[in-house]
């Protein structure tokens, strides 16, 4: 079905490039030059054979998660399922709304199980896994589109935080959403988490039946589609600020409601000029050029 894997050094001859079919993963590792060797090559043959794992059970996680519904038997497919759980009792979700992030941790499992490292990550097409040890930290970088990539800022994630996970959505993306945001960036413990939860949140900002954005059947663009007949959004016009405001506002509602229940820890905001951070009380991580905190 797939021609087989490739593992490569980028560039800088610091970073992995793994890739297979729709997947593509840049690597990181930091510390001792034997320990990154090994974290490589453990990354490298967890790899092989990953895709068509998924790919065995790909009509069941294709399927919308309900009470009672079979279980997948795979190890990354049961973390997608894990992950997009907590929301399914509220929308339409499948276990593929945490593919990226639930790839993206099992390639960074497998490479801290057999290697010290100092910090690694794992980014799956910008849905991240990091590894982070003791006193070690990342800055990570915020985009406005996932299509065309601009910062609208920063976030710093330490140690000893409760973030190991990082992923962002948007209509502009490689997958479709129902909302009408640009970007959706959310830390939260997990990267499979992570990616359930902005795929959420991302739905949510929206203006439902408002005539500057046109959207279609999700199976109209992609026949195998995992939203079917769902409509997804193609195309947003120009909006008023009151209205981008009014969206977001919906987006961080729902967002404050999963930081509630300990799912995400915080999220960013992107649309249309204006970014929105969600309001914290001990963990301020994400700082937004553009405008206050919500």
């Amino acid at each position: 079905m797939f021609e087989r894997p490739s593992a490569r050094l980028l560039a800088d001859g610091q970073r992995l490039l793994l890739q297979q079919g729709p997947i593509d993963l840049v690597i990181s590792a930091m510390g001792h030059a034997t320990a990154v060797q090994a974290a490589y090559h453990a990354a490298t043959r967890r790899f092989d054979g990953l895709l068509a794992e998924l790919c065995d059970e790909l009509t069941l996680l294709r399927a919308p998660v309900t009470d009672g519904g079979s279980l997948p038997t795979g190890v990354v497919a049961r973390r997608m399922h894990a992950a997009v759980a907590p929301f399914a009792a509220a929308t339409f979700i499948t276990p593929m709304a945490a593919v990226a992030g639930s790839v993206a941790e099992e390639i960074l499992d497998a490479m801290v199980a057999v290697a010290p490292l100092q910090r690694a990550f794992v980014n799956n097409g910008g849905d991240i896994a990091l590894h982070l040890a003791e006193n070690e930290r990342f800055r990570i970088g915020l985009v406005d589109r996932p299509d065309s990539p601009g910062l609208f800022g920063t976030a710093v994630i330490a140690a000893a935080d409760a973030v190991r996970g990082i992923a962002t959505s948007g209509y502009p993306g490689r997958s479709f959403s129902r909302g009408i945001a640009e970007a959706v960036t959310v830390l939260a413990p997990t990267a499979a988490m992570a990616d359930a939860a902005a795929t959420v949140i991302a739905n949510a900002v929206d203006l439902p039946d408002h005539p500057a954005i046109i959207r279609k059947p999700a199976s109209t663009i992609q026949s195998d589609c995992d939203l079917g007949g769902i409509a997804v959004t193609c195309q947003v016009g120009q909006l008023s600020k009151a209205e981008i405001e009014q969206a977001i506002a919906s987006g961080l509602t729902v967002a404050a409601g999963l930081q509630h229940r300990g799912l995400i820890t915080s999220c960013a905001i992107h649309l249309q000029g204006q970014s929105r951070t969600l309001a914290l009380d001990a963990f301020n991580t994400i700082t937004a050029r553009e405008s206050p905190h919500a």
